[in-house]
């Protein structure tokens, strides 16, 4: 597999510098007028990709041209769906760099599983292709800020796939809490409780089988460390293994744990960060927890996430969503709960800023079009954040180790919000019928951060987790 060398990575970015445009976007030398199409390829269409391409075949001024991904079994339905509504047949192409290496394509959206978000996004940039990502951008933190910064130098507009920032709901919220006229905000809680126990397919044990032939198993693993196929991958099961997924923490979880960064102004990466959880409930071969805290430490504001992937009772109405404590009261959801009332008030009025488009795909789009960076309701820079803070809590639960329910772990030392959400979650594990003292809860280190330079500043192992080693012929150079 050929790399993009560093020279053509310069060749792209000078002359993306080189280029002024009024209106349209750049690639590879095409510079559209604003009543040109934009033409979109769409990567990744089995699951979340089909979202893509219905909200892209749906807008005037955009086509969908290109279907890429590595199993060719898709192909044929969904060109025929795209061709039903355009009237024209889209290309079809298992790998991505013969779409990005067509002059005529401007656009890359992905949808592909998490491990290949990073690569195709800066290969597309280098490109001369501006992306719309999905969540999480990237699957270690390293990956995240490389992405931001090939986007930066390349020039593109690079969307981030949380689309609760386009909400109007969301982004009155967020005002409200960052005017202050609900006091301080003290604890930011993001909540994934969505149920997962063996729901998604996965098989008890792995059982390795041949490579479906339409399936190119290289590519699907990309840059990912080499293994065996096994059923227990493709399409949607990758998620729970480390080598490609983040658990729900980095799936769902992802969107939520955004909102509650957004809601913390200035919010970055946060001072220290600690997660215990484990595996609980049914067994099978995933590798990731299907029931997590993970504690973070913005100093006057705590951010406190849970995951909770067996059936369980909500949290102030929440189950996959956002509580947000304040002075004055609780920001359940959208509704605000006055301080010892369970009756909600009017949220405060507030002025909320409206970025161009409809929805999250229509916004990209209109910045696409408008080359200003700020048209994006959530920049990649955005997204890199809210996704380092998932790969920071996992890399303190893998750094972990397996201890007694009782007595209970000192891990979340004296904060009471903490050690509240631990009492919860040990009483929503009996709920499920499960016996504490029979298991184990894995007890993540505290790890100390240096914001600004994004690395751990007491635990050189756990620095080593901040990136990997990408196979090569996978590699940006």
């Amino acid at each position: 597999m050929r790399q993009l060398s560093r020279r053509r990575f310069l060749q792209n970015t000078l002359a993306a510098a080189a280029t002024v445009t009024i209106a349209g976007t750049k690639s590879s030398g095409r510079v559209l007028g604003a009543n040109e199409d934009i033409r979109v390829g769409v990567a990744g269409i089995n699951g979340r990709g089909g979202s893509h391409i219905s909200a892209f075949t749906g807008m005037k001024g955009v086509r969908v041209t290109h279907l890429i991904d590595v199993d060719s079994r898709l192909f044929a339905s969904r060109a025929k769906g795209v061709e039903q509504r355009s009237g024209q047949r889209p290309q079809t192409v298992q790998d991505v760099r013969r779409a990005l290496d067509d002059r005529n394509l401007d656009v890359l959206s992905i949808a592909t599983p998490n491990h290949w978000h990073a690569l195709m996004t800066m290969w597309a940039c280098q490109a001369g292709k501006d992306v719309y990502v999905e969540k999480p951008c990237s699957h270690n933190v390293a990956e995240g800020r490389q992405m931001v910064d090939i986007a930066r130098k390349t020039r593109k507009i690079v969307q981030h796939g949380t689309q609760s920032r386009t909400e109007g709901g969301w982004q009155r919220v967020i005002e409200v809490i960052r005017s202050g006229k609900l006091g301080r905000l003290q604890v930011a809680y993001g909540l994934c409780y969505k149920r997962r126990d063996n729901a998604s397919g996965m098989s008890p044990t792995v059982r390795r089988i041949d490579v479906p032939r339409e399936l190119d198993f290289n590519l699907w693993l990309g840059p990912a460390a080499e293994r065996p196929y096994h059923e227990n991958l493709v399409h949607y099961r990758w998620h729970w293994f480390w080598d490609f997924g983040n658990g729900d923490l980095g799936n769902q979880g992802v969107h939520q744990m955004d909102i509650a960064r957004w809601a913390i102004q200035g919010a970055t990466l946060p001072r220290s960060v600690v997660s215990v959880g484990g595996r609980f409930g049914p067994r099978d071969q995933a590798e990731t927890p299907n029931t997590q805290i993970a504690l973070m430490d913005f100093g006057q504001t705590q951010l406190i996430f849970e995951v909770r992937g067996l059936e369980t009772r909500p949290f102030h109405r929440q189950g996959v969503g956002n509580v947000f404590k304040l002075e004055a009261g609780i920001i359940a959801g959208t509704q605000f709960f006055p301080r010892g009332s369970d009756r909600p008030a009017p949220l405060p009025e507030v002025e909320v800023r409206r970025r161009p488009g409809n929805d999250h795909f229509t916004n990209f789009i209109a910045a696409v079009r408008s080359r200003r960076q700020d048209d994006l309701n959530a920049d990649i820079l955005e997204g890199h954040y809210s996704s380092a803070l998932c790969h920071l809590a996992n890399i303190s639960y893998r750094l972990g180790s397996n201890a007694a329910f009782n007595p209970r772990t000192r891990a979340f030392g004296d904060n009471k919000d903490a050690n509240d959400a631990l009492a919860r979650m040990e009483e929503h594990l009996r709920d499920r019928n499960l016996k504490l003292q029979d298991m184990q809860l894995r007890v993540g280190r505290r790890l100390t951060l240096e914001a600004n330079a994004e690395r751990f500043t007491n635990d050189q192992e756990a620095n080593r987790m901040l990136s990997r080693q990408n196979r090569r012929g996978f590699t940006v150079s």
